[in-house]
């Protein structure tokens, strides 16, 4: 029995979890898999209401019993600084070790494509995130805050480890979907010494993976050449906030933020707890009026489902989701006139979930 936390999170996060949790029942329900979902009371509201963030307890059963967390969208304007959001996020990425953030970049369809006499065939790679490392550690202070004079330092950390386990990740992605390029982004002209090492241990890694061709860009080259003709990446790997950066302006060449699912893994051991969570933000303006995108959410269960062993089911969730697209089912955003709750009915019929 496979043990799933669900977070639903804050904003539009439960709306779409709600449905994301409707198509779990249904494979545990209808198709007989072997599921047992635990929906979590955590998010801005638990916080404002006991100041609960990430319990000892909780984090301790992920850890040993689950196999995987569903998470919603975290960020709600009654908590300015998002301390709950971070205790909870970075408790699951750097608690379980979570430091590969795996972002598909695949457009359903061509119509969602923004790029001229671009199709939808033309937008399908993957990026592989540095999860745990980077400047997002929060090494660093500020010093005579409110001043004239005031300092404000982050560093940005990268190790030999953390930086060799997500390229080779990259690489072993690329072997087993007989992927023929990894590309790397990182700064090395400029950050000398910290991308250096990117840069040295990526070409190092390569020898071991000798029917791949790897490949070194600048990140911001990169930016420009994905919006010329995406068609060259298959795999990319780069650091935290390169990646984060990356992985949003591959959302908008699939149509958005609304069709941008992930995962986040220890990628050499599958059998460790992993994370999913589809990418855009909690969006406190959409609450409550029925226009929140939930084919993320629902692509990021197909994820989850893979990882668990069932990469058939992710395969008829995706296909499932790209004719929703190409019929008109979908939410504004994504070029439709349909609210959340009629997408998600038609997607779950569709697979004959309702």
């Amino acid at each position: 029995m496979a043990l799933i936390a669900i977070i639903p999170g804050d904003g539009i996060g439960p709306e779409v979890m709600g449905h994301a949790r409707r198509l779990l029942e249904h494979y545990r329900d209808a198709r007989k898999l072997p599921l047992e979902l635990w929906q979590l009371d955590l998010g801005a509201d638990r916080f404002l209401r006991d100041g609960t963030t990430f319990p000892a307890d909780v984090a301790k059963r992920i850890h040993e019993e689950a196999r995987a967390v569903l998470l919603g969208a975290l960020g709600d304007p009654r908590v300015p600084n998002l301390e709950y959001a971070r205790d909870i996020l970075f408790g699951l990425r750097f608690g379980l070790d979570l430091y590969a953030n795996v972002r598909p970049v695949k457009a359903l369809s061509d119509r969602l494509v923004p790029l001229k006499n671009r199709s939808a065939r033309d937008v399908d790679f993957v990026v592989f995130r540095e999860n745990t490392e980077g400047i997002y550690v929060g090494v660093g202070g500020q010093f005579k805050k409110g001043t004239a004079d005031e300092i404000a330092i982050n560093e940005d950390i990268n190790t030999r480890k953390g930086v060799e386990r997500l390229i080779r990740a990259g690489f072993e992605h690329a072997k087993r979907h007989g992927k023929k390029t990894v590309h790397m982004a990182d700064k090395s002209n400029a950050m000398k010494h910290a991308h250096e090492l990117w840069y040295r241990c990526f070409f190092e890694v390569a020898k071991e993976y000798p029917g791949i061709e790897a490949k070194h860009v600048y990140v911001d080259a990169l930016c420009l050449y994905l919006v010329q003709d995406p068609r060259p990446f298959e795999v990319v790997v780069t650091n935290n906030l390169f990646g984060d950066i990356v992985t949003d302006l591959g959302a908008g060449l699939q149509g958005g933020l609304g069709m941008a699912a992930s995962a986040n893994v220890h990628y050499a051991d599958p059998k460790r707890v992993a994370m999913f969570e589809p990418v855009h933000g909690s969006a406190p303006p959409l609450v409550g009026k029925n226009l929140a995108n939930p084919i993320a959410s629902f692509l990021t269960v197909g994820m989850m489902l893979s990882h668990l062993g069932y990469a058939e089911e992710e395969a008829r969730i995706e296909a499932a989701c790209a004719k929703a697209v190409e019929s008109g089912n979908v939410t504004p955003d994504a070029g439709g006139a349909k609210g959340t709750t009629e997408v998600a009915d038609w997607v779950l019929a569709e697979l004959g979930a309702r």
